[in-house]
């Protein structure tokens, strides 16, 4: 597919920008601003600086806009509702109600929606004074509130991109159905998002919903292929029960035995690592398991580099980078068999897909690449080839850019993917 001539000025919201756990949200900045697009970064909430793990992350976060820090001025707030108001009173009113509306049920969810009102007439303002054609959202919680409401009261039309799992479980709540009905398209990171979308949308929005991967850049990763030997296990992403952590530690207490020379390091952070840090501890651990923090994207690389293989044995996940970051280091994972894993990673081809919570399959899965230094090494070959071919940050950033000028020109792509057959 052609890129299109033209370029826009592009605004991207997130509830926090930049996250040490959300990297591929600034690889995709990154490529969209590579194509020509002007692109400003907004965050409602300003990150703790546990997450400004590398010199990306330090750099967007000066450059980000923060919506809750302009709000609190409270000279600032009245400002940007008064030109609001004078620049379109039908839009400001129609996006007041557009906010109450869509509120859930209860006193604390409507002072919420009045919260992401408030909210919005600031993200309006800076938006117009930045001449902003589009407005595009990821994670479609709150911060797609906001968006929602912006768009109605600003005029600029706005995208998010849908990643689950969390927003499926409630998805009344968010108005997941109200979302998709008022965005020009949506982002669905894989078939299986997209099915849920159209499980809580109407039929008549379906064509808008497109899939578009979230990516990795695979040169970052192009180094020499290792034979797994030395039994080094890598585990990358929040510390939290979600993640199979404490499933993954019962494992390893029980995989020591036959081989006693590996070693489990976990890069992540999170609300259950001292926990998690306890756990390890209790089932006799501490010498083999090695807690690291949070890490920046070239620490993250040099890990794989010295791991045999990548183990995420998640409950609930979206399609995880992780994987393909492993991938792309030509490294097998080991995953759980959720959501939209079984479209990235093929199980006996680029890694082991276990039921999530069996216990003995994540054994099975662990032991057999440990022990099989051929399969593993195809398995990373195929892997690399994978992530390569379909999840690469650029094409899906001109996948992205060529879905908001269509859209912004009135004439939509009509695939689900970038090329015909949606072979993906």
């Amino acid at each position: 597919m052609s890129a299109p001539e033209t370029h826009c000025r592009i605004a991207y919201l997130t509830g926090e920008y930049p996250r040490a756990t959300d990297t591929f949200i600034q690889r995709e900045v990154a490529a969209l601003r590579a194509l020509g697009h002007e692109v400003k970064t907004c965050s409602i909430r300003r990150t703790d600086t546990d997450h400004h793990v590398g010199p990306e992350q330090r750099a967007e976060a000066q450059a980000t806009f923060h919506v809750l820090t302009a709000a609190k001025n409270p000279f600032h707030l009245i400002r940007c509702h008064a030109a609001a108001l004078v620049a379109g009173p039908v839009r400001y009113f129609r996006a007041l109600g557009l906010a109450l509306r869509t509120s859930p049920p209860g006193l604390k969810a409507l002072l919420y929606q009045l919260f992401y009102f408030l909210e919005a007439a600031v993200l309006t303002r800076h938006l117009h004074q930045n001449r902003i054609d589009h407005l595009h959202n990821h994670i479609a919680k709150s911060s797609c509130t906001v968006a929602m409401v912006t768009s109605e009261m600003s005029g600029i039309p706005y995208s998010f991109t849908l990643h689950g799992p969390d927003i499926f479980f409630a998805p009344d709540h968010w108005r997941l159905d109200k979302k998709i009905e008022t965005a020009s398209f949506v982002a669905c990171i894989s078939h299986f998002c997209r099915a849920q979308a159209m499980a809580f949308s109407d039929p008549s929005h379906w064509e808008k919903l497109h899939i578009v991967h979230c990516g990795v850049d695979p040169a970052r990763y192009d180094f020499a292929e290792l034979a797994p030997e030395t039994g080094e296990l890598l585990f990358v992403g929040r510390l939290a029960g979600v993640k199979g952590v404490p499933l993954l530690l019962e494992v390893m207490s029980e995989i020591r035995k036959d081989i006693p020379a590996m070693r489990l390091t976990l890069a992540g952070d999170g609300p259950e690592r001292t926990a998690i840090e306890n756990r390890a501890r209790d089932l006799g651990l501490s010498d083999i398991v090695t807690f690291l923090g949070y890490q920046s994207q070239k620490a993250v690389a040099d890990l794989l580099k010295q791991s045999d293989m990548l183990v995420l044995p998640s409950f609930a996940e979206g399609v995880p980078v992780v994987l393909m970051e492993a991938m792309a280091a030509r490294r097998p994972v080991v995953t759980s068999r959720i959501a939209g894993i079984p479209e990235l990673v093929e199980d006996g081809i680029s890694g082991r897909v276990v039921a999530a919570g069996d216990k003995a399959g994540l054994k099975e899965a662990i032991t057999e690449i440990l022990s099989a230094t051929e399969t593993a090494r195809a398995m990373g070959l195929a892997g690399r080839g994978k992530v390569v071919s379909e999840f690469s940050n650029t094409p899906e950033a001109q996948w992205l850019s060529d879905l908001i000028q269509g859209y912004l020109a009135n004439t939509p792509p009509e695939r689900l993917r970038p090329y015909d057959g949606d072979l993906s």
